[in-house]
């Protein structure tokens, strides 16, 4: 960290390029001229599950499908892509599903850049999540990394204080952290070593992911909201956070400029959560789960198993064809990759999350 006094922006005006990393970030990528707003779109930059491969819209269409099945097959049934990028889950997950399924579908797409020339008339382009109203899924792929959050760092004296940045990424400490933001520390991410708080040590303080996720799943009115992100629990956080930019499908210093990506894991057990406590007291809603992606993908039949080497012989195309979806599948799969993701499962109303993803494995495969 380049430090510099103590303080935030003094009266006199010469501390206003410092700022908290929330109020840097929102600005670098969602500002008139933020990363997000660029023409080439996030595929430019780095690739998610949705630009690994086709597989992955085919096992959200399915996830989809269970939940339609859920819920009692109603006239109407929704699917909402949050941070749509342009476009191509919700694109994937139409063309995916089954005709009879895709005629009563309504498909929203929700991004902060303008609709893309071209794109399926079927599918509704946001700005915002819908208010409410919805049936069916809702999936945040890569979402709420990119929701904006304040970084906190232990100092010499072991009190957590905010972290501020300016344009050209220096950083320096600002003021203890208090009020709500302290309450969600202590909570969810307490910046203590084996033997307390060490200076250096850095948390990110996911009180506004909490909030945006949700806010999100209360526009369902019955089905299930995943959100899918590089992730964290309490009993494993990593000591000195995980900020980041990319660009260009490079991990890069996080510089808010609006020249690269910036992200963090997310803290989606606090999500979790939070949703819970939006409800009570006058509910308490189905428990929510918490899956590796690759477990989930694998019950939604991604599987990457390699096709019979007696098609080769029988039919070469297609066994071509079922290499490449195996490789593209073990990608969607791989430790140390996309199958580290975690998928928070948030059911709202009738549907069991356990019972959509039958098929996960009780334990880790060898």
């Amino acid at each position: 960290m380049t430090r510099g006094t103590t303080g935030t922006r003094g009266a006199s005006g010469a501390q206003r390029d410092w700022r908290g990393w929330r109020e840097a970030t929102q600005d670098a990528l969602y500002g008139p001229a933020g990363f997000y707003r660029g023409s080439e779109g996030p595929a430019g930059h780095f690739r998610t599950s949705v630009h690994a491969s086709p597989l992955f819209a085919g096992a959200v269409a399915r996830l989809l499908c269970r939940v339609d099945e859920a819920l009692g097959r109603p006239s109407s049934l929704d699917f909402v892509d949050m941070a749509a990028g342009r476009g191509e889950l919700v694109t994937g997950v139409l063309a995916a599903l089954p005709a009879e399924v895709a005629a009563r579908t309504r498909a929203y797409a929700v991004e902060v850049a303008g609709r893309p020339e071209g794109l399926d008339h079927r599918i509704e382009w946001l700005a915002e999540p819908p208010g409410g109203g919805v049936t069916g899924l809702l999936f945040a792929n890569e979402w709420l990394d990119n929701v904006p959050v304040e970084v906190a760092e232990v100092d010499s004296a072991g009190v957590a204080r905010r972290v501020l940045v300016r344009d050209d990424g220096a950083e320096r400490l600002g003021e203890p952290v208090d009020g709500a933001e302290a309450e969600w520390l202590a909570r969810w991410w307490p910046p203590a070593g084996d033997e307390g708080p060490r200076e250096g040590l850095r948390a990110e303080i996911g009180l506004p992911r909490d909030a945006a996720w949700a806010s999100a799943v209360a526009a369902l009115d019955g089905g299930l909201a995943v959100a899918a992100d590089y992730a964290h629990t309490r009993d494993a956080r990593p000591p000195f956070g995980t900020l980041t930019g990319f660009r260009e499908g490079r991990q890069t210093p996080p510089v808010p400029d609006g020249s690269c990506d910036i992200t963090a894991h997310v803290a989606l057990d606090a999500c979790a959560a939070a949703y819970a406590a939006r409800c009570a007291p006058e509910r308490t809603p189905p428990a929510a789960l918490l899956r590796p992606q690759r477990d989930a993908l694998r019950a939604l039949g991604v599987t990457g198993a390699r096709p019979p080497l007696a098609l080769a012989s029988t039919d070469p195309a297609a066994y071509v064809r079922a290499l490449a979806g195996a490789s593209e599948a073990a990608e969607l799969l791989a430790r140390g990759g996309l199958g580290d993701f975690v998928w928070l499962l948030q059911p709202v109303g009738s549907p069991d999350a356990a019972a959509l993803l039958v098929d996960v494995p009780d334990h880790e495969e060898e």
